[in-house]
């Protein structure tokens, strides 16, 4: 088994380490103040190639693998979580279904400006009665000749404002569940697509959120993502992606809260030394340390198994299982190494901290992630 990154690899950490600390991070604490989505760092990404990192260079991306993904999202997340999730939307959410199950067409009108950063993507599976139950679908699509009429509304979707493109899950059969349900590609656009308030969260401020109301949309039938029925297969293919994603978004912040507890037991003297000398700090530093490294081994492997097109639902489930819950481990500890300075806003430890939070919630929470994992179990 090889460690070692590829020189490809040591590229973009390097690349995307740089950026983050001298564009990103400055950033970061007036993002998470104001809530201002982040445009300039959005373009700068799409012009260092990170908008489709895994995606050809035929279809505008960068033409590397998923450690490479993996690593930008670390790398992104350790400055800033709003936008590193951005970046992960666009990436695993966005561009990745349309790689796998579209059609050339598709590909090449919609893909293209997708992976290259011209446009933005989000992904339209939850509705304000089906989070975890993602079969509980109350969005219809009807066919009309060459069109579907749509109708619904979608929850808690990641990028709304901004989007160009939606990945769109309807019901096109109640009557199947889950194997009723059909993707479209959606053109933001499209008369009676309604953008909803941009929803105030506890962390990740700077990513937009929002609700998608759906009025007699029409789609043409060739902006269907797959076929009828398939929509369920094409989400959950894509969210064993995403999770790579938020698993590597999860390990950013970790190192985050881990880095600046780090710098900051070096510095605060108590009783006459640093508190850093002292092994309550020192061991909760090593804890740190111990599962961030765990964490992304775990993600590490669910991208290199994607890499190969090996089917990685279970992998990809205890990375994200795993780094989400040692991130709010980390930032935890993060705060009680800042004592009362980790409390107040001066200080990113407390930022950490609520941006950690819905990385154990968004793209499955971790009890889906559980019975993921033991589904797996059981049928080997």
């Amino acid at each position: 088994m090889v460690f070692d990154l590829t020189e490809e690899q040591r590229m973009i950490q390097e690349m995307t380490r740089n950026f983050a600390q001298k564009e990103v991070l400055p950033k970061a604490a007036e993002l998470d103040e104001t809530g201002r989505f982040p445009e300039e760092l959005v373009r700068q990404m799409a012009e260092l190639g990170l908008m489709g990192v895994a995606v050809p260079e035929g279809y505008g991306g960068a033409g590397m693998d998923n450690i490479c993904y993996a690593i930008a999202m670390e790398e992104i997340s350790r400055a800033c979580a709003s936008t590193a999730v951005i970046l992960s939307v666009n990436n695993s959410l966005a561009c990745d279904p349309i790689l796998k199950f579209g059609s050339e067409e598709q590909k090449k009108k919609v893909l293209v400006p997708l992976a290259s950063g011209r446009h933005l993507g989000c992904f339209g599976l939850t509705e304000p009665g089906a989070g975890s139950d993602a079969g509980s679908q109350k969005t219809t699509a009807v066919r009309n000749g060459d069109h579907y009429v749509v109708n619904g509304t979608k929850n808690f979707i990641t990028n709304a404002p901004q989007a160009d493109t939606c990945i769109l899950f309807t019901m096109t059969d109640k009557e199947k569940k889950h194997k009723g349900i059909t993707s479209f590609i959606l053109d933001m656009k499209t008369d009676g697509v309604t953008v909803g308030k941009n929803e105030k969260k506890m962390g990740i401020t700077a990513s937009a959120t929002a609700s998608i109301i759906l009025e007699d949309v029409r789609i043409p039938v060739e902006n269907r993502l797959a076929n009828e029925g398939d929509g369920f297969k094409v989400a959950m293919h894509t969210l064993d992606g995403g999770r790579i994603g938020i698993a590597s978004q999860a390990i950013g912040i970790a190192r985050a809260s881990l880095e600046d507890a780090l710098a900051y037991a070096k510095e605060r003297k108590q009783f006459g030394q640093p508190i850093a000398n002292f092994q309550a700090i020192q061991w909760m530093l090593a804890d740190m340390a111990t599962e961030i490294d765990a964490a992304r081994l775990l993600t590490y492997r669910a991208a290199w198994l994607k890499d190969r097109n090996v089917r990685h639902s279970k992998e990809s489930s205890m990375a994200k299982l795993y780094a989400s819950e040692a991130a709010m481990r980390a930032s935890v500890k993060g705060i009680q190494i800042h004592g009362g300075y980790g409390y107040i806003k001066e200080y990113p430890a407390e930022r950490h901290f609520r941006d950690a939070k819905i990385t154990e919630i968004y793209e499955g929470t971790s009890e889906i992630q559980r019975l993921v994992i033991a589904s797996a179990l059981l049928k080997d």
